[in-house]
């Protein structure tokens, strides 16, 4: 089996979930979805102006992952307004005839609040989850990214090499080395007002701390990231999509999905109710839940799937990408890169090189059936979007993947320090 075009049984699914910043979200099914989801921003409170540019990244993130068979729901803080959700459901509708046609893209208009720290974030992440579950009963993997976040394969390039991924793995860069960090991220206690109060972005700390608990062990993430999520079918992929210090961009299993949100045991309800008072709760719930849970642990890969550049120190957050780190993020197969700033001539580079796309319409697929011009969307038309025709990428994607699965060593290195 090449990597030629190749029949996908699976439709796909995908939300967008709170934040001043916007996000994405992805989910992937092995049944027959595949979902997107985009998903708040940790960043402190955004100016109009900024506000127009992030609704402006996140808008051609959309595009850059759109695919038929995926759901997508837009979802934006409540600190953009009630016409901003608007203009922003009109801008995705016209976006593409497919949209329309497929009705696989959704904006949310009750928000969620956009507290730049505390479990407002969190909060969002896991309404989107319930959202999913409750919609869609097909879907694989749960997927998270913001606006700051780019793909550097092609939707079929990724659902051909995840189609072969087992769907019990989940992929979560993390570590339990907290390190000087401890006294800000496990003890300090933090009240999210944006969780109680319509309309608050502010948060309260307590003037004391509370112990290192003992009846678990801490977890979080090792570098800056974002979210996003997929879903897939038997034989193919499908995703959803949903940044700090430790990273709460994860890419996590249906399974595992429900173990937190359905809750048949005591440990993700426990675990949330300490993190509701932590004040980055997004870099570590996921990862201390399922690094403490007997049935999940052993099937962690230690790695978040995204290309990152650092600065030497390391700061908070990676750098942003440009024209110097392009050989590096193609090279290394990663499938997402990040950070990227509004109209980087990067991502133009990603767009012509790697993607395809041109105009203002979705990166080409298989699926794609119209004349391909610089005056006509090719994707205005469409016939089999049970089809997905890898590139040379997915050869880079799929080593990538195998090398992660191989410095994994389940049950050796998984959830350990």
């Amino acid at each position: 089996m090449g990597l030629n075009q190749w029949p996908t049984p699976w439709p796909t699914c995908h939300t967008l979930s709170p934040t001043t910043t916007p996000f994405l979200t992805h989910a992937a099914t092995k049944s027959r979805r595949d979902r997107r989801h985009l998903s708040p921003s940790p960043a402190s409170d955004l100016t109009a102006g900024e506000l127009t540019i992030a609704l402006s990244s996140l808008y051609m993130l959309l595009l850059a992952v759109y695919h038929p068979r995926n759901r997508y729901v837009l979802h934006l803080s409540a600190d953009a307004s009630d016409a901003e959700r608007r203009d922003l459901a009109a801008r995705v509708s016209t976006a593409t005839p497919a949209i329309g046609a497929f009705r696989n893209v959704a904006v949310v208009g009750v928000p969620t609040a956009g507290t730049p720290v505390g479990s407002s974030g969190l909060a969002g992440t896991l309404r989107a989850a319930a959202v999913l579950l409750r919609l869609h009963s097909d879907w694989d993997w749960f997927i998270t990214l913001n606006a700051a976040d780019y793909p550097v394969v092609t939707q079929d390039d990724l659902i051909y090499v995840l189609s072969n991924v087992s769907r019990q793995l989940n992929f979560v860069d993390h570590t339990s080395d907290v390190g000087q960090k401890e006294s800000d991220k496990v003890q300090s206690m933090i009240v999210d007002a944006g969780i109680y109060l319509a309309g608050r972005t502010n948060f309260f700390r307590a003037t004391e701390k509370r112990p290192t608990p003992d009846a678990f062990k801490f977890f979080t993430g090792i570098s800056c990231c974002l979210r996003l999520c997929f879903c897939w079918s038997d034989s193919l992929l499908t995703t959803i999509y949903v940044s700090f210090i430790g990273s709460p961009w994860v890419i996590l299993n249906r399974r595992f999905i429900e173990y937190c949100i359905l809750g048949w045991e005591n440990l993700p309800r426990i675990l949330l109710m300490y993190f509701n008072n932590v004040i980055l709760p997004q870099e570590g719930y996921f990862h201390t839940v399922i690094c403490n849970s007997l049935e999940f642990r052993n099937f962690t890969v230690n790695n978040d799937l995204r290309y990152k550049a650092w600065d030497d120190p390391s700061q908070t957050e990676p750098v942003f990408l440009d024209m110097t780190h392009y050989d590096k993020m193609v090279d290394s197969g990663a499938p997402f890169a990040r950070r990227f700033r509004e109209n980087e001539p990067l991502l133009d580079k990603i767009d012509g090189n790697i993607l395809g796309r041109w105009g203002q319409g979705p990166v080409p697929g298989a699926w794609c059936s119209g004349r391909k011009s610089w005056f006509s969307d090719p994707c205005s038309q469409w016939s089999d979007v049970n089809m997905v025709r890898p590139g040379p990428q997915a050869i880079k994607l799929r080593q990538y993947i195998n090398e992660s699965l191989e410095e994994a060593e389940f049950g050796s290195k998984s959830c350990k320090r």
